[in-house]
Formats: C-alpha cells, sequence, structure tokens
C-alpha cells in the first residue's frame, strides 16, 4: 500500500536518533542491496571533485569524505609509506647518472648548486604534491580536475607520460634480469673475449673493443647498426622483458595491498648492496684515488650556467616530480598525515642515497682504474725493454728500477718524463702511453655504459666476483622496480578514481598493453628506442606538467587559501619560505629551466649513439626523418592532453559548469546524503571539499523541527532527515 508524506515523515520522525557520526559509522553495516541515483540540485554549479571530463559526476566520487575513507585503500604504517616513496623517488638515476654528473661537473663542488637546487625546487614541489594528493585522495587527474577544470589535462598528461617511461623503463629491469641470470659462472661469461670456433683467435669485434663491451652490445642485445636495422626480436631480451612485466603485474595487482609488502625488500636491500659494496670496494687497492677524484672540488666549473641547468634537471627527476606516482601514493594517506616531514625526510634521504651510490662507484672505478693502470705500465714497460739500446739510452733509466720486477706507477712516471725531456720531439714516435690513473678516471660514464660496462668489468677483478655480480644487478632490479611500481602506480589509480574500473583488470590490461608495445625495445635495434624515449617522451612534458602544477596552485588556486588549507591538514601553518618559493621563485625557475632545454635541443640537432659492429665503437648517427617524426610525436602526445582539455572545457564542449549532483543513497536503515559543489561559495575550500549551505528554495532537504542540523559540524555534508513534499512512494522503497 502507498503511504503519504505525513505518514513517512512519522515514522522518519520516531526512527531517526542516531548522531550524524553514528550514522556515518553505520552506513557500511547496511544491507547491500541498495539503489544509487544522482539528482540534479539547484541551478548550475562548478565542477569539482568527482566531476570527470564529461560534466558528468559519478555516483562514488559524490559520496562523502567518510565514505570515501573508508572505501580507499591505506598503507598499513608510515614506514611502508615512506619506503614506498623512497623507492619510487630513489631509482637507477642515482646510480648510474648522479655520478656521473657529479664527476663531470666539478666533483664536490657539484653538491653545492644541487643542495642549493634540492631546496629551492624540489622539496617545496614535492611538498606540494604530497599535500594536494593526501587532500584531495585522488590520483593525478583527479586531483587538477578538481582544483582547475580546465587544467584537467595536466593529469592525463602525466598519465600518458608515466606510459612511455614504464614502457622502457622495465626494458632496463629485463636487462639487469638477463645479467642476473648470467651472473652464476665463475667465471663470469664477460670476463674474456670469447675464441672463434674453439681456436686461439679472439673474435675480431672483441678484440677491438672489451670483452664486457662486446658481451653488451654482440652477446646481451646482439645490436643492430643502426635504428632503421630492427634485425627482428632478441628472444632472449623478449623472456627477460616479459618476467619483468610479470613481476610488476603481480606486485601491483592488488595496489598498494600488495606493493606495500613488496616494497619493505625492494626498498631496503640496495641499501644493503650499497653499503657492503662501499666497504668492500674500501678494502680495494685504488679505491681511495676513486673517491678523492670524486670529491676534488673543481670550484671554476661550478660558477658555469650549463652545471646548474644540469643539477636542476637532475632535482626534478630525482624526485619524480610530475609523474603522477608521489600523488597517488599520497592519496592513500590520512588526511592528518605530516606531509611537510614526509617531503623533507625523503628529499634528503635520496640525496644522501645519491650522495653514498656516488661514494661506491667512484671507490669501484678507482680499483678498476689501478687494474687498468698496471695493465697499462706492464705493456709499456715492455716496450722500453725492446727500444733499449736503439732508441732509448740506458743511461736514461733510473738504477733502482728492474726490469726483472714489476714496475710500479710512480717509477713508470719517473722514467716517461726523463725520456720526455731528453728526445722531446722525438718522443711521440716511441708510441709510449701516459698510463695515468687521473686519465683513467676522467673517462666518464654513465647509464648502460657505467652499469653494463665499466661495473662489470671491474667486478670481473673482485675476488669471488659471481656474489658481487649478482647482488649488483639485483640491487638494479630492486631500484628500477620501486620506481616502476610508482610509475604505474601513476597511471592505475587516476585511471581508477576517474572511470571506477576494477584495479585488478586495469593493471592486468596496462602490464599485457605495455609488454607487446615493447617488443619494440626488444628488437636488435631497441637499445637505440630506449635511448629514443628516455630522451624526448619525459623530460620536456614532464617540465611543463610540473610547470603547470605550480601555477594551478599557486595562482589559479590561490596560495593564500593553499596555506589555509595546509594549516587546517597538519595542524600548523608551514614555513613562509614556502609562500614565496611556490608564487615566485620555483615557477620562475622551471621556466628557465624549460627555455634553455629548448634551446640545447635546438642547438643539438636529435642524435643517437649507435654500435658499428666492423669499428668495433660508438659513432653518432643523426636521426632519419621518421626518426624526427617520431621524437616529435612523443612530445606532443604527452603535452596533447593539456590544451585539449583546455579548449573543451573554454568552448564549453565539454561543460565546465554541470549542476551541482547529489547522490542519494537509498538503503534500508541509511542515511540520505546531499553533497554540494564548493565552487557555490567563494570562500570554499576546494581542498577541503566543504560545501556551503544549500540554496533556500532549491534544496530537496529541510531540517526537521527540533534543529536536527542540514550539515554536520565541519561543514561537509549536507543531510536531510526528512524530504520536503515527498511524493508517494510504495511500501517496499523504505
Amino acid at each position: 500500500m502507498p503511504k503519504n508524506s505525513k505518514a513517512v515523515k512519522r515514522e522518519l520522525d520516531d526512527d531517526v536518533t542516531e548522531s550524524v557520526r553514528d550514522l556515518l559509522s553505520n552506513e557500511d553495516t547496511c544491507d547491500d542491496s541498495f539503489k544509487k541515483s544522482s539528482l540534479i540540485v539547484g541551478g548550475s554549479g562548478g565542477a569539482g571533485e568527482g566531476k570527470d571530463l564529461n560534466g558528468d559526476m559519478d555516483v562514488e566520487d559524490g559520496g562523502s569524505d567518510a565514505e570515501d575513507d573508508a572505501a580507499r585503500p591505506a598503507w598499513n604504517s608510515k614506514l611502508q609509506y615512506i619506503l614506498a616513496q623512497v623507492g619510487f623517488s630513489v631509482g637507477l638515476g642515482n646510480v648510474w647518472r648522479f655520478p656521473y654528473l657529479c664527476q663531470k661537473n666539478g666533483g664536490g663542488a657539484y653538491l653545492v648548486p644541487y643542495l642549493i637546487l634540492l631546496i629551492v625546487i624540489g622539496i617545496p614541489l614535492f611538498f606540494l604534491e604530497l599535500s594536494v594528493g593526501q587532500r584531495i585522495r585522488r590520483g593525478s587527474i583527479g586531483v587538477w580536475n578538481y582544483i582547475s577544470p580546465r587544467l584537467g589535462g595536466i593529469g592525463f598528461a602525466s598519465c600518458v607520460v608515466c606510459f612511455f617511461v614504464a614502457l622502457y623503463y622495465n626494458v632496463i629491469i629485463g636487462w639487469s634480469l638477463f645479467y642476473f641470470s648470467q651472473s652464476f659462472q665463475q667465471p663470469l661469461p664477460w670476463h674474456e673475449c670469447d675464441h672463434r670456433n674453439s681456436t686461439p683467435d679472439v673474435v675480431p669485434e672483441c678484440e677491438k673493443s672489451s670483452a664486457t663491451t662486446y658481451y653488451w652490445y654482440r652477446e646481451a642485445l646482439n645490436i643492430s647498426d643502426s635504428i632503421s636495422e630492427s634485425g627482428g626480436l632478441n628472444w632472449r631480451m623478449t623472456i627477460c622483458l616479459l618476467a619483468a612485466w610479470s613481476m610488476v603485474c603481480l606486485a601491483m595487482i592488488k595496489g598498494i595491498q600488495s606493493s606495500g609488502k613488496v616494497m619493505y625488500f625492494s626498498s631496503l636491500f640496495p641499501y644493503v648492496v650499497l653499503i657492503c659494496f662501499l666497504v668492500r670496494a674500501l678494502l680495494l687497492k685504488g679505491s681511495v684515488d676513486g673517491i678523492r677524484h670524486m670529491f676534488t672540488p673543481k670550484l671554476e666549473i661550478m660558477l658555469e650556467a650549463k652545471v646548474w641547468r644540469e643539477a636542476a634537471t637532475q632535482v626534478f627527476f630525482a624526485l619524480g616530480l610530475g609523474f603522477g606516482g608521489v600523488i597517488a601514493f599520497s592519496s592513500y594517506n590520512k588526511r592528518d598525515n605530516n606531509c611537510h616531514f614526509d617531503a623533507v625526510l625523503v628529499s634528503f634521504i635520496n640525496f644522501f642515497t645519491s650522495v653514498l651510490a656516488t661514494l661506491v662507484v667512484f671507490a669501484v672505478l678507482g680499483f678498476k682504474a689501478n687494474i687498468m693502470n698496471g695493465k697499462c705500465v706492464a705493456l709499456n714497460t715492455k716496450k722500453i725493454v725492446g727500444l733499449l739500446g736503439n732508441e732509448i739510452s740506458r743511461d736514461l733509466i733510473p738504477h733502482h728500477i728492474n726490469f726483472s720486477a714489476t714496475v710500479s706507477a710512480e717509477d713508470y712516471q719517473k722514467m716517461t718524463v726523463l725520456i720526455r725531456e731528453v728526445m722531446e720531439k722525438d718522443y711521440q714516435l716511441l708510441g709510449l702511453g701516459s698510463c695515468s690513473i687521473e686519465e683513467e678516471l676522467n673517462k666518464a660514464v654513465q647509464g648502460t655504459g657505467l652499469a653494463f660496462i665499466a661495473f662489470t668489468e671491474a667486478m670481473t677483478h673482485f675476488p669471488a666476483s659471481p656474489f658481487w655480480s649478482v647482488m649488483f644487478f639485483l640491487m638494479l632490479v630492486n631500484l628500477g622496480l620501486g620506481s616502476m611500481f610508482g610509475t604505474i602506480e601513476g597511471i592505475i589509480t587516476p585511471l581508477v578514481d576517474t572511470f571506477k574500473v576494477r584495479k585488478e583488470f586495469l593493471t592486468v590490461g596496462v602490464c599485457l598493453l605495455a609488454f607487446f608495445i615493447g617488443l619494440l625495445f626488444v628488437q636488435r635495434s631497441g637499445n637505440y628506442w630506449v635511448a629514443m624515449f628516455d630522451d624526448y617522451s619525459a623530460t620536456l612534458p614532464l617540465l611543463i606538467v610540473v610547470i603547470l602544477e605550480n601555477v594551478a596552485v599557486a595562482w589559479v588556486y590561490g596560495t593564500d587559501k593553499f596555506f589555509e588549507d595546509l594549516k587546517d591538514m597538519l595542524g600548523f601553518t608551514p614555513f613562509r619560505f614556502y609562500y614565496y618559493m611556490w608564487k615566485y621563485v620555483t615557477p620562475l625557475l622551471l621556466i628557465l629551466l624549460l627555455g634553455s632545454s629548448v634551446i640545447q635541443l635546438g642547438m643539438t640537432p636529435p642524435s643517437y649513439s649507435a654500435w658499428i659492429k666492423d669499428l668495433a665503437s660508438e659513432k653518432s648517427l643523426s636521426y632519419t626523418p621518421w626518426g624526427l617524426a617520431v621524437c616529435i610525436s612523443l612530445v606532443v602526445m604527452a603535452i596533447m592532453p593539456v590544451p585539449v582539455v583546455f579548449f573543451l572545457r573554454y568552448f564549453n564542449i565539454i561543460d565546465e559548469n554541470a549542476g551541482v549532483v547529489s547522490t542519494i543513497s537509498y538503503k534500508k536503515g541509511c542515511i540520505i546524503q546531499e553533497i554540494a559543489r564548493p565552487e557555490e561559495e567563494d570562500d570554499a575550500s576546494l581542498i577541503h571539499a566543504k560545501s556551503p549551505s544549500p540554496m533556500p528554495g532549491n534544496s530537496i532537504y529541510r531540517k526537521q523541527n527540533g534543529g536536527v542540523p542540514d550539515s554536520t559540524p565541519n561543514g561537509r555534508y549536507g543531510i536531510g532527515y526528512l524530504m520536503a513534499d515527498m511524493p508517494d512512494m510504495p511500501e517496499s522503497d523504505l
């Protein structure tokens, strides 16, 4: 039997005795069979949280904060969260990029501009991303669409960049897995050059280069001579890539509930390996020479603009700014978490990890330089012995030098100095090498050249070299996985928040798609594609993304309001330092960095380093016209979502001012909720998601006589217990 509205009111009056807080806390215990419907309320409001780019309000996004907090996954502990952020920010670049920049840009003096820019650019932007993710509790798409709908494309651009980076980053993990699998041998397979057909003849390509270089380019990659020669799939690397994506998929399939547990190992194990390597390297001859070379400051280089530009770029990428992974991880935090402390802590952990890795790298390279220098001395000493009595007089040899024993590097230097002084111009004709440890250490290497050539060569001279090789490549795998978790989270979280798909299905789908596209990188020409994506798919797009993030918060939303939000969230007002950084200094520096990067790209035509088999050496080649088109397309595709969404919003092709939407849940014995849009009141906070009181005459709810309020004490929910002018409803609906 249908009931009239008076009967409904009377029944509700009798039943509603619990407080708002009790009702919210008991909402999950209600009957599972319920129906939600979205109702348009009161005119038009701004686009807010939960509103997608089509101007529609997703039902689940319209729910209350309490409902969202209950449904959204959370970190099991603060330590797990910190390890996740550290694992994401500390990656392969800390091991094979930072030491190279340190060596190239003035040694210990490089740490000064790096530390200054970390404080001026790195920490403020890292703090900004942590704050918006933690407060709005959405991925990158939801966060930036929520703060400024016209800048909603920032989140999509972040997802595109994350996907591009994930494509080639996991290939590097695959390479590390291959070397890891080959390390269980004594001696290591790259210990010496192969012989042809079991004869004493050495493979010419290996003889002209070195055993580790040959193994990397020919045995591991089987590389082609140019990017135009695909050469077909490298089946061993294809298997390794499949294994790498399987590991990522299994670790991420349950979101932070599964990846968070893996973080304890993937984030901590690299530190164990680095410390073990440092202790072992310090016990080897020549390690102190490497560390001394690294920390010897070259102050004149520090004044060059290029040094500051490269330091700013390294700070920017070291912290993973703009990828969306930082926002995604912080969105699973409690809203009162001290994210300022987290930002400072993770930033300095990242910095000290880079310094630790640099110590390890130069200690090992110092040992390697000592070995190489010893071989150089032995080889050139034989030349001198052969020239004695003919081109070289025996009187030029110091009496204490005994050629029947091993000649030290110091004695060799004394001999060559005397010979050079006497013979002068004829000295060059002798073909004697300088054999200097400094020259050996000045051979700057980075990236794959450091990890898969220089470092592997050094480890062949370690006692128990297979053990150290296993540890090193397992460390690289873990460093890569930690960064991959954050990168994939930067894709999955915003898509799940926006489109409400099952995280398990989306994770498997993304990993499968990325694997099949990633086959491009395991061709024989795959290394060249990795270099192309590394150079062009992330650098410029991420700079633009972070500039827009900074502008969206500091200028569109407002630094003053953002500070009020932070005070409410943290319980204290952040240092005024951040106000000036966000509003003036950081955007200006980022624009200068973007400009200098564009100028550098314009001055240096796109090229790549190719391995030429016949020459057994690298050669710089220019990209073909189609290669240039791909480079430009990577940049354009990554940044395209920003202008597209802006113009769609600006010209109202996607309605920016959709109606205010309320989500009403019809559950037996449960609460009925109205959520208003925050843009209806100028003083309302976007980040707080505070909503003003409903407009008189437009609200579908009214409060009960006796004073049950329309909203909870924090002003976030408009909750009606009695529905005015409620139509007759069937009994079964109540």
